[in-house]
């Protein structure tokens, strides 16, 4: 404890220390009462009987008193001075006990506005320090008279000081804690809205609809509202997806992500980073400043609106190459805080995963778009056959890469019938496609000019593929017309269907045969129908009527059910519906259709 005259010890931190001031804001007391602090202020007035006693906390504007007893109005009302009144000021300073008999002579304190205004006198402070030594405070006696400072008080005082100081520790303790906790739980709320956000983005292929559920992520968790702007071929905005956490809002916020796609002048920040590729956060923002960013000031009114204050715009680039692919705009209104360095690393890690789910679907569309070019090129163009009417479908599936191994085939023989073959080689990738190729070239020569039946040529077809080491296992159907005569032979294939012209449909059902290129048969069956004028024969594959909810037989009596529906119908409308009768694609799809008039 030191008695101090006219200020002789040297100063140990300045009111305005960043790791000070922090740890005052730590516990979580300000100019309101206090019940824990004013206690030890009443236990001071007590135990050495004076008229005046404080906890008085200082920061680097003022002196607030979380516990007070004795002050005149209207300090006790408001429980905090300007520095101009605190004596308590240069404890802190200090980081010394201060202790004024008579202040109005020692040249430190004589000329404090304390002495006239609050009536202080005498003063005895105790230094209030954190668990690392910092003065945040102190606790103080006052008499509004001389007064000699006795020892005995002296010391009574400095052990309030150390119990009020312990109080004040707990606080920032507990403060610490809990700031620790809630820096944790934002961190898991990040987390789990960053894991939400990449599945987000594995469920769809549609780049735009990504950007939207993007948007709807992120509000209200890390921002009021959100803007993902894609950038368009000669720089600007192509395309512009929005949320606020206020669904009402929704409607301003789709006309200020419209005026967005054209109304930006040069040196918006959504421009700026876009060229730059660097990101801008900002605070204390008005929507008046948007007025030299954008050509129509209604997107201030419209920002008013949402609640405009501060931002953060972060850039969305390719991962590999780093071609600027948009830019992510978080904003916040007034009534929440603005965004932090932390939260900005967040938003970066949110557009960096934008860019990767944007860049690998379109490395997926330029593939798909590739697959099915060479799907479709290995798919026959359907002959004119006099008596006949032919028509086909082929449909990727939904998933994956397009290509598989589902074909259809049709071509007329020398001698007038009509060669048809639908299968399904097991896989859905290039090795799937390139069999296929095989396989349908395969039937093709070995069937071209031969009147062999299709049980014949099936068997021929498996050794060939044994022969010729065609490693691959498929299902096929393989048929001949002749005019209203139909033979064919299946191996391991779902059974056609046969609409007749009554609306009537026969399942062609026989006993399995093995898969081609599995267990060959030195002999494989041929069954024979007759069909009437007018009926049509259906050849399809199993994506046409799978379903992972259900059995195989349910997807045939749904696709029996569609064609009893619609017999009237014209081939090509009777293939749509059948189509769109199918269940969700995980596989893909061939469908012939082969009308006999």
């Amino acid at each position: 404890m030191a008695e101090v005259g006219d200020g002789g010890v040297r100063e140990v931190g300045g009111l305005s220390d960043p790791a000070r001031l922090r740890s005052l804001r730590q516990v979580s007391a300000g100019p309101e009462p206090d019940a824990a602090f004013d206690r030890f202020a009443s236990l001071v007035q007590r135990m050495l009987g004076v008229p005046v006693a404080l906890v008085s906390l200082v920061d680097d504007l003022r002196q607030f008193f979380p516990g007070q007893v004795g002050l005149p109005e209207p300090w006790a009302g408001k429980r905090e001075t300007p520095l101009s009144h605190s004596f308590c000021q240069h404890v802190v300073t200090e980081g010394v006990a201060k202790v004024f008999p008579d202040a109005r002579i020692y040249a430190q304190v004589r000329d404090n506005l304390a002495i006239p205004d609050l009536g202080v006198v005498a003063y005895a402070g105790i230094p209030l320090n954190d668990a690392e030594g910092r003065t945040l405070g102190s606790l103080c006696a006052i008499d509004t008279k001389p007064r000699a400072w006795t020892k005995d008080e002296l010391s009574i005082l400095t052990d309030l000081a150390e119990a009020c100081a312990s109080e004040l520790r707990l606080r920032i303790a507990r403060e610490v804690a809990d700031e620790a906790r809630r820096h944790a739980e934002t961190a898991h709320a990040q987390l789990a809205m960053q894991a939400e956000l990449t599945e987000a983005f594995a469920r769809t292929l549609d780049i735009d609809e990504g950007m939207r559920q993007l948007a709807e992520g992120v509000v209200p968790r890390l921002a009021d509202w959100c803007l993902v702007a894609l950038v368009s071929p000669d720089g600007g905005v192509r395309h512009v997806a929005g949320a606020h956490r206020d669904a009402a809002a929704q409607a301003d916020v789709d006309r200020f992500a419209g005026l967005m796609m054209s109304q930006l002048l040069p040196g918006s920040a959504v421009l700026t980073v876009q060229r730059s590729g660097k990101s801008i956060r900002r605070s204390a923002e008005t929507p008046e400043d948007l007025l030299s960013r954008a050509s129509d000031p209604a997107m201030a009114t419209i920002a008013e609106r949402l609640g405009y204050a501060s931002f953060v715009v972060v850039p969305v680039t390719a991962p590999v190459s780093g071609e600027m692919l948009g830019s992510i705009t978080f904003v916040n209104g007034p009534g929440r805080p603005g965004f932090t360095e932390a939260e900005e690393r967040t938003a970066l890690d949110i557009a960096r995963r934008a860019g990767l789910s944007i860049d690998n679907n379109r490395l997926y569309r330029q593939q798909r778009h590739v697959a099915e070019v060479l799907q479709h090129s290995l798919l026959t163009e359907l002959p004119t056959i006099p008596g006949m009417e032919l028509h086909a479908r082929y449909l990727p599936a939904q998933d994956g890469a397009a290509v598989g191994g589902d074909w259809y085939d049709a071509f007329a023989q020398p001698d007038g019938t009509v060669m048809l073959a639908v299968g399904d080689v097991s896989g859905h990738d290039i090795e799937a496609a390139a069999g296929m190729g095989q396989l349908r070239n395969l039937v093709r020569g070995d069937a071209y000019g031969r009147e062999d039946s299709p049980g014949h040529l099936m068997s021929q077809l498996d050794r060939a593929m044994r022969g010729l080491n065609v490693r691959t296992a498929a299902t096929a159907i393989l048929a001949r017309v002749r005019g209203y005569e139909v033979e064919f032979a299946n191996a391991g294939h779902p059974p056609p269907l046969l609409l007749r012209p009554d609306g009537t449909v026969d399942v062609w059902w026989e006993k399995p045969e093995p898969l081609l290129g599995l267990a060959p048969l030195d002999s494989r069956s041929t069954h024979r129908r007759t069909v009437p004028a007018g009926s049509t024969l259906v050849l399809y594959t199993d994506g046409l009527i799978e379903d992972p909810a259900r059995i195989l037989d349910d997807g045939i009596e749904r696709i029996e059910q569609c064609l009893r529906d619609n017999a009237d119908l014209p081939g090509e409308e009777l293939c749509n519906l059948l189509i769109g009768a199918a269940a969700r694609r995980a596989d893909d799809t061939a469908l012939l259709l082969i009308r006999v008039l």
